[in-house]
C-alpha cells in the first residue's frame, strides 16, 4: 500500500497543468459514471469541459471543472488551502471543484459559487477553503473550512443536481 502512496506522490510532483486539469475531469467523470450519470468531454474549451445526461430529468447540464493537486500554503504561515478561480461569466451551468490529493469533488452552481466566493476580482470570483482545522479565519462571514462544504460534494448533490 505505502508503495502506491509513493508512486501517486512521485507521479504527482510531474504533473503539468494541463494534465492536472484532465486528471480533475477525467476523476469527475469516473465518479459520475459510478452514479450512473454519462458525461462526454467537450472537444473545444469554451468554460464548458463535461457535458453529463440524467436519464432520471431527461437533462444535459454543463459542468466546468477547476483542479487542484493538491492545498497549497495560503493566507497566512503554515495555513494549507485549496482553492480555485472561477470566472463569473462562466458559461457551464455547474462548477465542479475538486482535489486530486484526496479525490473529492464538490459540485455547485453558478449562483452558489457567486454566493460562497470569498473574494471577487476582475470578473473573477475566489472559492477556497482550508484544510487545516486549527486554522481560525479573521472573518466568520463566510464558510472557509473544507468541512463547512460538506454539503456540496458530489455524493451529497446527485439527488438534487441529477434526479438520483
Amino acid at each position: 500500500m505505502n508503495e502506491m502512496v509513493d508512486a501517486k506522490i512521485n507521479i504527482s510532483a510531474a504533473l503539468r497543468t494541463a494534465q492536472i486539469g484532465k486528471c480533475g475531469e477525467l476523476l469527475v467523470q469516473y465518479r459520475l459514471l459510478l452514479l450512473g450519470i454519462e458525461s462526454a468531454p467537450m472537444s473545444t474549451d469554451y468554460g464548458v469541459d463535461l457535458v453529463a445526461y440524467s436519464s432520471r430529468t431527461s437533462q444535459a447540464l454543463t459542468i466546468q471543472v477547476k483542479t487542484n493537486l493538491r492545498a497549497k500554503p495560503g493566507g497566512g504561515k503554515g495555513k494549507l488551502a485549496l482553492d480555485w478561480w472561477v470566472a463569473e461569466s462562466v458559461p457551464a451551468q455547474l462548477i465542479a471543484l475538486v482535489d486530486l490529493s484526496s479525490e473529492k469533488i464538490w459540485f455547485f452552481t453558478r449562483k452558489e459559487v457567486g454566493e460562497l466566493a470569498q473574494q471577487k476580482s476582475s470578473g473573477r470570483l475566489h472559492l477556497y477553503m482550508y484544510t487545516d482545522l486549527a486554522v481560525r479565519p479573521l472573518k466568520r462571514d463566510r464558510l472557509v473550512h473544507s468541512y463547512e462544504f460538506d454539503r456540496f460534494l458530489i455524493a451529497n448533490r446527485v439527488a438534487d443536481i441529477f434526479g438520483l
